[in-house]
């Protein structure tokens, strides 16, 4: 098995579009055939800018030919706050391995990958959404839940 971690530009877009899609049918537990060409083209245009203006990172994970892994990295800032005085955040995301590959260390070192970049930046507040199947991953890597966030829920 040669492994390859590559960090992703705009000549991926197809290979992270797809990705994409197939981490929000998997996590939301979806039917393969549910229409997602809004989120699609949705998606298309949000990796063309971020990628292109830095707001987003990505890796993509190789066996050969075939993707079997990837995650990514938002860049976002707010009004800066005591715990954040630079405002600045990042928020991971797009967390996926192939089922045949799991347990075996990939999306450690994905996640690994995407602190680095987040540190690297002078980005220190680093959040995610967990799926039950990822919270053991995130916690072995140091993260914590946290109370103090609310969300308006959509009708």
């Amino acid at each position: 098995m040669a492994i390859e971690f590559k960090r992703a530009d705009l000549s991926d877009l197809e290979a992270l579009v797809s990705s994409r899609i197939k981490v929000l049918i998997a996590a939301n537990k979806l039917p393969e055939d549910t229409d997602m060409s809004l989120i699609e083209q949705q998606s298309r245009d949000y990796y063309k800018q971020s990628l292109a203006d830095g707001t987003h990172t990505a890796y993509l994970v190789y066996d050969g030919d075939d993707i079997i892994a990837a995650g990514g990295v938002s860049y976002y800032r707010v009004m800066p706050t005591c715990d954040v005085p630079t405002g600045r955040k990042a928020y991971i995301m797009n967390m996926y391995t192939d089922p045949r590959y799991r347990r075996q260390g990939i999306a450690y070192k994905t996640l690994s990958l995407l602190v680095e970049d987040a540190k690297s930046k002078g980005v220190d507040f680093i959040s995610l959404e967990a799926t039950d199947m990822g919270r053991p991953l995130y916690e072995k890597f140091g993260f914590v839940g946290t109370p103090h966030e609310m969300i308006l829920p959509t009708e």
